[in-house]
């Protein structure tokens, strides 16, 4: 039996149909077009599941969206980059148009579930993940059991405070892990930093405005050191948290995943030293940290395992 996972974002969502090894067997995409509202988006996925459903036996959909969500009643809460998506049915209306069982996690969570049903988390029971990109979500599963909170809206790792005299969050606080180590914080240090640091080499052939995480990773390998200091806060950020997440959740395994993870052991490296220094010592050598493996497929595989993860509890 083929189950069918939806990865969506506030710009593209990516829809495929999975087969029970996590194999992708047919992937559709578009653009979400969020300003449409919400009713048009669903129809939109909805046409898009029909579509790449087509010659598969298929028995349910999942869905991975951002935001807070209601995961027993299938409802959208309250999503920052989708406006007007307040207590929004998802998939209620997906399934007017399917007529297949749908359910939704948020999509830190679905990342979650995904790696420990696909990914490098297979075989563990007691997992974190973070989610390094524009933001940062994260995901915890222990005793096999992922845990979402008292309001089934927990676990948002990306808002712990790393510096609380550190620079301002989109979440109104000051010093969370996202503001010092996604690729939106990467992006700001540099334009911040820019006026001290013209010289550069991230400038030689870039306005401050173009440079992205994957060129401040490359220079600061070239030895280029206004890179090398950015780089260096990213990973004391990640450090500070990856130490506190051990010491909190004593977890087996932490992955790291998102397009900022696609430095590899560059950036992998530093923080599985550094973090030591925050790990109480009865924690040292209980725990991996490690890359997620599923690269762009995350989303898709994040949503599949939504359905895994149901009928595990059915």
């Amino acid at each position: 039996m083929y189950v069918v996972g939806i990865d969506l974002g506030g710009t593209n969502f990516a829809v495929g149909v999975v087969d029970p090894n996590g194999k992708i067997v047919a992937r559709t995409q578009g653009k979400t077009k969020v300003d449409d509202g919400p009713q048009a988006v669903a129809k939109r996925l909805s046409e898009a599941v029909n579509k790449v459903r087509e010659g598969f036996q298929v028995s349910a959909v999942g869905i991975g969206s951002p935001g807070s969500i209601d995961h027993k009643e299938g409802i959208v809460k309250f999503s920052p980059n989708f406006p007007g998506w307040h207590d929004f049915p998802l998939c209620e209306e997906i399934r007017k148009h399917t007529n297949l069982d749908v359910f939704v996690e948020n999509d830190a969570n679905a990342y979650a579930l995904g790696e420990r049903t696909f990914g490098v988390g297979r075989g563990y029971d007691h997992l974190v993940c973070l989610t390094l990109g524009t933001g940062i979500g994260g995901g915890v599963i222990t005793h096999g059991i992922l845990l979402r909170g008292s309001t089934g809206i927990g676990a948002e790792l990306g808002h712990m405070n790393i510096l609380p005299d550190g620079p301002k969050c989109g979440c109104g606080s000051n010093g969370c892990l996202e503001a010092l180590a996604s690729a939106t914080a990467m992006k700001r240090f540099v334009v911040e930093g820019y006026a001290k640091h013209v010289d550069s080499s991230l400038f030689s052939q870039k306005t401050p405005d173009q440079v992205t995480p994957k060129d401040i990773f490359e220079h600061a390998k070239m030895g280029d050191q206004f890179a090398i200091s950015i780089f260096n806060k990213v990973v004391d950020a990640l450090s500070v948290a990856v130490g506190s997440l051990v010491n909190i959740f004593n977890p087996q395994l932490i992955v790291l995943g998102g397009g900022i993870a696609n430095a590899g052991d560059f950036l992998l490296a530093p923080i599985v030293e550094r973090s030591k220094d925050y790990v109480l010592p009865t924690m040292l050598g209980t725990y991996q940290v490690k890359l997620s493996q599923l690269g762009k497929d995350a989303g898709i595989l994040g949503a599949a395992s939504i359905i895994i993860e149901r009928m595990k509890d059915a």
